[in-house]
């Protein structure tokens, strides 16, 4: 906890009168002094007067009853200051074992008056402080018990620091995890999640429904992200792991929706016109008149081919496999794309060579320059630019075209959403399927001179040197 600094808590106002009393305690002791000098004086004058003879005894015994009378009165003056200094005593060390419900009180208007006034405000605000420290405890700790997501920190010897309810519900059927070991907890919870958190990294696993078959038979789905951080000087990893199984299976249906949604539309806006012109080709040649046969026959197959590649598009996303790492240099990669679409290269290509599946970047970049061309803009207009970073390699593909409204660039990565009157909504989905599995993740910004620039990030790890 920080506390403020001394000179930082609020002062006690200096009036007239407090100014005035401010010396009071030191001319109690002035004139208990005065008092001693006099008695003295006045004892060795009675002394001499009475016992002329005397001499240097007289100033003795004048001396000796002067100090006794001098330091009883000085005791009778102190004995107050000296106990509230140990009642300051008693509450800084109260204060030290966190107890600030102490406060001190000192009648007389003098200089120890200001301390203890400032003493008790010190602890007035050791006392606010705690108790918003508190406050904000039970706040944090509300929130971490009652968050749907299991949370499970290990200390560094490998032992449970904190676990909140979810997280004991999970994995210890309610019960107490703090105290346990890692390794204990692993041996008593299922394999799947066990393999999840013994290795590395983020990720989903399944669990196998516990529920008889009659009554549920779907796996429950979870996500495992961890965390590393030092606390206090040692080690410590967070594990934080979410059921998914709700949210995943209400946006599959969403999903799902979507997709019978747009080959819906694909099917009939393929299926309606060919019904129609065969009802018509079948009109023509009971009439006998085949003149416009070929014509409805072309339209048909166009209708048909289209039918197809729309298939295969979604075959294509569906079915991408898993991307196959070779080294490619950047001059012969790209100049085979410019024998495809055409298009300026803006900038200098880098000289290093570079890990991934030429055939899926390819794929991916091909998709956004044939977005590019399709925006409107000219051979001239489209540009493509590898920029070196140090966490990889940026890949810039931009146009001079309208650019994307905000609602089009939130859905424009959406498997099958799509702007275009014959367009499947695969482009850029499929684009960022593929980085993705490359480790890598796709941006779309609107360029402020007009049109749009799609960034392709490509991580480190896939980059390498001649």
């Amino acid at each position: 906890m920080n506390f403020p600094p001394l000179n930082a808590l609020p002062r006690v106002a200096a009036d007239p009168t407090r100014r005035g009393w401010r010396v009071s305690l030191v001319l109690r002791l002035g004139l208990v002094l005065a008092f001693v000098s006099v008695l003295s004086a006045l004892g060795f004058f009675l002394l001499t007067l009475y016992f002329p003879d005397a001499g240097a005894g007289n100033i003795l015994v004048a001396a000796g009853c002067s100090l006794s009378v001098g330091w009883a009165l000085l005791r009778w003056q102190m004995r107050p200051v000296l106990a509230m200094f140990r009642a300051m005593g008693g509450t800084v060390l109260s204060y030290q074992d966190r107890d600030f419900s102490f406060g001190l009180h000192w009648p007389r208007q003098d200089e120890l008056a200001e301390l203890v006034d400032a003493h008790n405000q010190l602890g007035q605000v050791l006392r606010e402080q705690r108790l918003d420290l508190v406050q904000r405890e039970l706040l944090l700790d509300s929130m971490l018990q009652n968050t749907p997501v299991a949370m499970l920190l290990i200390g560094e010897r490998g032992f449970v620091v904190f676990a909140n309810s979810t997280a004991r519900q999970l994995l210890n059927h309610g019960r107490k995890l703090e105290g346990l070991s890692l390794e204990q907890i692993l041996q008593q919870v299922s394999p799947s999640l066990r393999e999840a958190m013994e290795q590395s990294g983020d990720g989903l696993f399944t669990v196998g429904a516990t529920l008889p078959a009659d009554e549920s038979d779907e796996d429950e789905i979870y996500h495992l992200s961890r965390r590393g951080f030092v606390l206090n000087g040692s080690e410590h990893r967070l594990f934080m792991i979410r059921h998914l199984t709700v949210e995943l299976r209400r946006q599959e249906v969403q999903t799902w929706k979507k997709v019978i949604r747009v080959i819906s539309h694909e099917l009939n806006n393929s299926l309606a016109p060919v019904a129609s012109l065969a009802h018509s080709a079948g009109e023509l040649v009971s009439r006998g008149q085949h003149e416009r046969l070929p014509e409805i026959m072309k339209t048909i197959e166009e209708r048909a081919q289209h039918l197809e590649g729309f298939i295969h598009g979604y075959a294509r996303f569906a079915k991408l496999p898993s991307p196959r790492f070779e080294t490619v240099m950047w001059l012969p990669f790209i100049a085979g794309l410019q024998t495809q679409v055409q298009f300026q290269v803006r900038g200098k290509l880098p000289e290093q060579a570079a890990q991934f599946d030429t055939a899926q970047i390819e794929q991916a970049l091909l998709n956004l320059l044939k977005n590019a061309v399709e925006s409107g803009s000219s051979p001239e207009e489209i540009a493509l630019e590898i920029k070196p970073m140090q966490e990889g390699v940026r890949i810039e593909v931009s146009d001079a075209g309208s650019g994307m409204s905000e609602t089009i660039m939130a859905n424009a990565l959406v498997p099958f959403y799509s702007t275009k009157r014959h367009g499947t909504g695969l482009g850029l989905a499929l684009a960022r399927e593929i980085i993705e599995a490359h480790g890598g993740r796709i941006m779309l910004n609107n360029r402020e001179s007009g049109g749009l620039t799609v960034s392709l990030i490509l991580p480190e790890r896939v980059t390498i040197s001649d």
